[in-house]
């Protein structure tokens, strides 16, 4: 098995070290610098501000042709009024891809694509996220036993869930709603004071408001880009 490496790397050196391959996933890379280094056939899918390649500052040329942009630049608002703007944006874009999935049968939302998981299931560990991270510590409510945990979380002894339940496409999505308006209310309510305060994330341990708040973000922003992946791979109908 490759090493994993987690925790704090800041200002960390790598000097002739062999990266071929790595994956770098939910990493702070603010002021790398790479140098006498080879990058071929590199995938970055980022939030970018201010890249710079060989000299040529590629930030505008990126953003221009990013789809993503400027929605994934919202997922990390710093204040509470911009957290508001940012599920605003967020909520638009998942009505977009209820949209898309309403249009196809019922059997192809409970269908895997490549291997991960049916759109029915993404909906589903999207309602366990958001309660992981929100309803239960910030919002006081309970976990909703249809949610779905990463299979690395799978065997922490949850509170409520039902891995047995195999609820409808319809189920599914009135749950999350249930979800997304309950952070869209508490959201309403908060305020800049709020954010740093500390709760317990089972499984995590403590966490400050603001985090938690950024992880369902987060969690939100890219569920709903594989969603939308694929769900353009499945076709209408036999």
């Amino acid at each position: 098995m490759p090493e994993e490496f987690e925790g704090d790397l800041t200002e960390a050196v790598f000097w002739g070290a062999d990266l071929r391959g790595a994956h770098f996933r939910d990493v702070d890379l603010t002021g790398a610098t790479i140098t006498h280094a080879a990058l071929v056939d590199v995938t970055i899918d980022a939030t970018i501000d201010r890249l710079v390649v060989n000299g040529v500052d590629v930030t505008a040329f990126v953003n221009e042709r990013d789809p993503w942009h400027p929605l994934r630049t919202l997922v990390t608002p710093v204040d509470a009024a911009g957290m508001r703007t940012s599920w605003a944006a967020l909520e638009a874009e998942w009505a977009n891809t209820v949209a898309r999935a309403a249009a196809l049968p019922e059997a192809r939302l409970h269908e895997p694509v490549d291997d991960q998981w049916s759109f029915v299931q993404t909906v589903r560990h999207l309602v366990f996220g958001t309660d992981k991270w929100f309803t239960v510590p910030i919002a006081d409510g309970d976990f909703h036993p249809i949610g779905l945990p990463n299979s690395g979380s799978a065997d922490f002894p949850w509170p409520g869930l039902d891995s047995g339940l195999d609820p409808s496409a319809a189920e599914a999505l009135a749950v999350y709603a249930d979800r997304a308006a309950t952070v869209r209310d508490h959201l309403a309510t908060i305020d800049d004071t709020d954010l740093d305060r500390v709760v317990e994330i089972l499984e995590n341990g403590p966490h400050p408001i603001r985090q938690c708040v950024g992880t369902v973000f987060e969690e939100t922003f890219w569920h709903i880009r594989y969603a939308r992946r694929d769900l353009a791979t499945l076709p209408a109908a036999d």
